[in-house]
């Protein structure tokens, strides 16, 4: 059954991806598996060295079907679980040299992204209890932005806008280029009615303006708890605020006791650490 925060654009991008990691580890033919008579049949399995939370099955299903569709796997787990040290992830039975080709681009696949769930899962616990959503940005891979972003939401967070073009974040060089917060406001409604539209303020002055324009979402950059504080009790839920910037593990929990309805940061896609994992062949026949 496929996984329910999978859409029809992942999907695409899986076998994207996918096909790109296999083409710029394999080229023109991957000769050490060639070592191995073609009918060679083997099994093997994926373990986890540490506590992490799964995610990137579907790359790995999508490297043994790009490279032999003979390949069966057996999972254990789901995307979205919590794995313990030595737990079996799954068993991959198939020609032996189809499993060796794939056995790195479907671990780079599938520790990279347990690592961005795992972190993902560390900030949700963090806020566990209040209304705060804790969000992404765009600070992610080059080519794995769909892809973190759905690790992002198996670990408990949400996502900010996918992109530059499905909501507005407007920013301090795009209200200097257009003129003023009201300018750059009033242009965006025009230009796309109905794409949400977020600014990102540094003051509370800025705020005001904002809010007086009409902005549906406004970000406090930087602020002082204390601006924070005063800076959402202007606001009065006429907007939704999100708190941006320096935003950690150890500061989280703060700025969501501040009250905003939003905090977003860049580490849970940008500072990944790949979980431990390991591939073994198991028999041969």
């Amino acid at each position: 059954m496929p996984h329910p925060l999978l859409d029809d654009r992942l999907r695409s991008d899986i076998e994207r991806t996918v096909r790109w990691a296999l083409e710029e580890d394999i080229g023109s033919g991957d000769i050490t598996a060639e070592l191995i008579p073609a009918d060679r049949i083997a099994t093997a399995t994926i373990i986890t060295r540490e506590t992490a939370v799964l995610c990137g099955r579907p790359w790995v299903d999508e490297v043994f079907r790009q490279l032999d569709p003979h390949v069966t796997l057996n999972w254990a787990v789901d995307d979205g679980d919590t794995i313990a040290p030595n737990q079996l992830l799954v068993t991959l039975h198939g020609p032996a040299r189809a499993l060796l080709s794939g056995e790195r681009a479907a671990l780079n696949f599938l520790q990279t992204l347990s690592g961005t769930a795992t972190t993902a899962h560390e900030y949700a616990a963090l806020v566990k209890g209040t209304q705060v959503k804790v969000l992404d940005t765009r600070k992610t891979i080059p080519g794995l932005r769909t892809a973190q972003k759905y690790a992002v939401r198996c670990g408990g967070c949400h996502n900010h806008r996918m992109g530059l073009y499905d909501a507005f974040l407007i920013k301090e060089n795009h209200i200097a280029a257009c003129g003023g917060i009201k300018e750059a406001i009033t242009t965006a409604r025009r230009n796309h009615p109905g794409k949400p539209v977020e600014v990102e303020v540094e003051t509370i002055d800025e705020l005001q303006q904002a809010l007086d324009a009409g902005a549906d979402i406004i970000m406090l950059d930087e602020f002082s708890d204390a601006d924070a504080k005063a800076g959402i009790a202007l606001v009065a839920q006429r907007a939704k605020v999100e708190i941006s910037g320096s935003v950690s593990a150890a500061t989280i929990g703060k700025l969501s006791a501040i009250g905003p309805d939003y905090v977003s940061s860049g580490a849970l896609t940008k500072h990944v650490r790949a979980v431990d994992l390991s591939m073994r062949i198991n028999t041969a026949i």
